[in-house]
């Protein structure tokens, strides 16, 4: 976890897994860099949020995988899943519902599912594809953390690989685009300078 900037209560933070993806913002915004996977994400968040005090939003921004055929450029997500998460086995053991998903507030109807493996083989993309057109490793625990802190979150995924054979190699190839495409969203759709 690293902190670039102060969070005040009058500006957003913009939330990124790692600094690959960071690498073109110029901003004067604060950054937190939460590593890679969902325990990293969440408790980095809620560590800042446990600090105080708390900007007036989260942007989550981040590379995706594509689960489906034609999905790239940069999308704005409004509901985000855990893929890696059993919900309905345990809740056949507790009776309780963990890990619904989340809808996100001005995202539209682009769904995000969230799970800690890096998706990179046809199997687990085609089982993903029928719940979600797009796949990471942070967005749900992101989601799941502002709702706690009752902090209106965004995520901004860009798509960097299509999620199977090679996505490992493709990501890191596109990587530099993709942190291009991400910072140049932030800068139109933020108060990205004061």
């Amino acid at each position: 976890m690293e902190l670039l900037g102060e969070i005040t209560a009058d500006r957003p933070l913009l939330v990124l897994a790692v600094k690959e993806e960071a690498q073109f913002l110029d901003t004067a915004l604060p950054v937190l860099l939460t590593g890679m996977g969902k325990v990293n994400a969440a408790t980095a968040l809620a560590t800042v949020l446990g600090r105080g005090p708390r900007p007036s939003g989260i942007v989550n921004l981040g590379t995706a995988g594509a689960l489906r055929p034609g999905w790239t450029g940069t999308h704005v997500v409004g509901t985000v899943l855990q893929h890696d998460l059993d919900s309905r086995l345990l809740a056949t053991l507790t009776g309780e519902t963990y890990g619904a998903p989340l809808a996100l507030p001005d995202g539209g109807d682009v769904v995000l599912a969230t799970g800690d493996a890096f998706i990179s083989d046809e199997t687990a993309r085609a089982r993903l594809a029928e719940r979600a057109p797009l796949v990471d490793m942070e967005g749900y625990a992101l989601a799941a953390a502002a709702e706690l802190a009752g902090v209106p979150l965004r995520i901004v995924k860009h798509v960097s690989d299509e999620a199977g054979d090679g996505a490992a190699r493709t990501w890191r190839e596109s990587v530099a685009e993709c942190a291009r495409a991400l910072a140049d969203w932030a800068e139109a759709n933020t108060p990205y300078r004061t």
